[in-house]
């Protein structure tokens, strides 16, 4: 399930929830409550996998990059092979060749960077999203905390 979609569940539980009079508590549900968290430890994994995803694919476009790169190197070197037999054929060749190899890293640098740039504003994204869900979670638990609290006092007093 979505981290997104179970946090407005968690505001949705909230705002539903009935406040207590002359303070800025409210009575919440603690079985939806503590159902709702168990959901979000189970989905922020998911979220994680998305982000090895990203890495992974990021790797393969690498890896493809790289053996794109390689291809037309070997073309490259075996096409100005087959032009040994004239100079001038020879030298045109020859700075064909580097031309397309100084391509070829250009592109392979290029795919790098914007790969390396993907995976970092992706994993930048889930970390704020992470550290938000992390702090509701924690309100939550405070508030619920400080509503325990308030109410053993209460009963204390009676």
């Amino acid at each position: 399930m979505d981290i997104l979609n179970l946090i407005d569940r968690l505001e949705e539980l909230f705002n539903e929830s009935r406040s207590v009079w002359l303070t800025r508590k409210v009575l919440v549900n603690e079985d939806r409550m503590l159902d709702l968290i168990d959901q979000m430890r189970v989905s922020i994994p998911d979220e994680i996998k998305k982000a090895q995803q990203i890495i992974n694919q990021k790797d393969r476009i690498l890896a493809q990059a790289n053996e794109s790169a390689n291809r037309t190197i070997s073309l490259a070197q075996e096409k100005s092979l087959q032009m040994v037999d004239r100079d001038t054929i020879v030298k045109s060749a020859q700075v064909r060749a580097d031309e397309i190899i100084a391509k070829a890293k250009e592109d392979v640098e290029l795919i790098k960077k914007e790969a390396d740039e993907y995976a970092q504003n992706t994993l930048v994204n889930l970390e704020l999203k992470v550290d938000r869900i992390l702090t509701e979670i924690r309100n939550g638990i405070r508030a619920l905390e400080v509503e325990n609290k308030d109410q053993r006092k209460q009963s204390e007093n009676k």
